[in-house]
């Protein structure tokens, strides 16, 4: 018994707008959700006579996803997004999954995040970076797709993430006032942070917040390059503070 809570505890509901997101995205994106749960339901939709998303054939077909076809009856209403959120309350009301996967970068799904959280139940939203604060913010977790690596196709195009040198890293001012909010708040009577904490920290003020934004594969890539903390590796883990100031 405690066996099925656990894998029921794990279980995502991936649903994709099959409108928004280009097919080459979709094995990166079930690669990051892999490391969130098991991705027990997984479901594009879109009207599937339009010409332009003839290419998500193969790919749902590879990735075992089962498109969900949905004619747009009425000319300027987005029936897509309509059939998408009714399948997630569906889901929802059926009180099996952790998480649910949104996979868009349309502002129309920023109530359904909103509601499914307030159920008790994990977000996680996947869009590009002109995705509307809105959404990103109504989600537990934002990430954008461009840092998930290159598309499977070239033909997509893909915006290379560059890694930001330290020099612009410390004069972000917003990132590293949040560091130093997060690092003050999960600090001990020492001053040391443990760092996944900070990570923690870091999610709930941003949900889009993530070291690959920057160009930096980990947190502790990114904490290091800023150059005002010292990190620590400790058998439990890794821990930071702010550096002291010098003095004059």
């Amino acid at each position: 018994m405690l066996e099925d809570m656990a894998e029921r505890n794990d279980l995502l509901a991936v649903l994709v707008d099959a409108d928004n997101v280009a097919p080459s995205r979709i094995e990166a994106v079930l690669a990051e959700i892999a490391q969130h749960g098991t991705a027990s339901v997984k479901r594009v939709y879109g009207d599937w006579t339009k010409p332009n998303l003839r290419s998500w054939k193969d790919a749902a077909s590879e990735h075992v996803i089962q498109p969900i076809q949905q004619f747009d009856n009425t000319r300027g209403k987005n029936a897509t997004d309509s059939a998408l959120i009714i399948d997630a309350m569906d889901l929802l009301y059926t009180g099996r999954f952790h998480g649910f996967c949104i996979v868009s970068s349309d502002s129309d799904f920023t109530r359904l995040a909103s509601r499914i959280r307030e159920d008790g139940v994990t977000v996680y939203g996947f869009g590009e970076r002109k995705t509307p604060e809105s959404f990103r913010n109504a989600c537990d977790q934002f990430t954008y797709l461009e840092v998930l690596g290159e598309p499977a196709s070239p033909t997509e195009g893909a915006e290379e993430v560059t890694r930001v040198p330290s020099a612009k890293l410390r004069q972000d001012a917003r990132l590293v006032g949040q560091l130093r909010s997060a690092v003050g708040t999960a600090s001990s009577d020492d001053g040391w942070a443990d760092l996944g904490t900070v990570g923690q920290l870091m999610r709930k003020q941003q949900p889009d917040f993530d070291a690959r934004n920057w160009g930096y594969a980990k947190l502790s890539d990114l904490i290091k390059a800023i150059g005002l903390f010292q990190v620590e590796t400790k058998p439990r883990g890794m821990r930071l503070r702010e550096k002291p100031k010098k003095s004059s």
